[in-house]
């Protein structure tokens, strides 16, 4: 069974509602603190798509090099290698972009809010809409085998 198609959709629903959460919390945080709170609102919604696409992408790599396998101990090493990697550097994002003066942190935590929640409720949708068989794998008896 391949989950690509949802991963897929789930990845171009996650860029429009990070684009749009980009332009909603951009205009909000000018509104409210000038352009800090446009800068916070847009590295905010980017960080959020970037590390929220990541996890899509790192499952469509690790399906790719485990050749569709989706217990196979390489997709488990792809995808947590890139959940680790996304953890270390959001943990080093977070500690240096607290300290800077030319955006709003405030703005920036409520957008990358925003962004994680429009994110999963996109995931949501691509999943409830995807057409994926349930059973996919399956020989019954007298089939002929179609591996060779």
């Amino acid at each position: 069974m391949t989950v690509t198609p949802i991963l897929t959709r789930s990845l171009k629903y996650g860029g429009i509602v990070s684009a749009v959460v980009a332009v909603v919390a951009g205009l909000i945080g000018y509104l409210v603190s000038g352009v800090p709170g446009l800068l916070g609102a847009l590295v905010g919604a980017g960080l959020s798509a970037v590390f929220l696409g990541l996890t899509a992408v790192s499952m469509l790599v690790g399906g790719r090099a485990a050749r569709g396998d989706g217990t196979s101990p390489v997709f488990f090493g792809v995808v947590l290698g890139a959940f680790g990697l996304k953890l270390v550097l959001f943990v080093l994002f977070a500690l240096w972009l607290r300290t800077q003066p030319w955006m709003d942190a405030r703005v920036f935590a409520f957008t990358a809010i925003a962004a994680v929640v429009g994110s999963l409720i996109g995931d949501l949708v691509a999943f409830a809409r995807a057409r994926v068989p349930y059973v996919s794998d399956v020989r019954l008896p007298g089939e002929p085998d179609s591996k060779p």
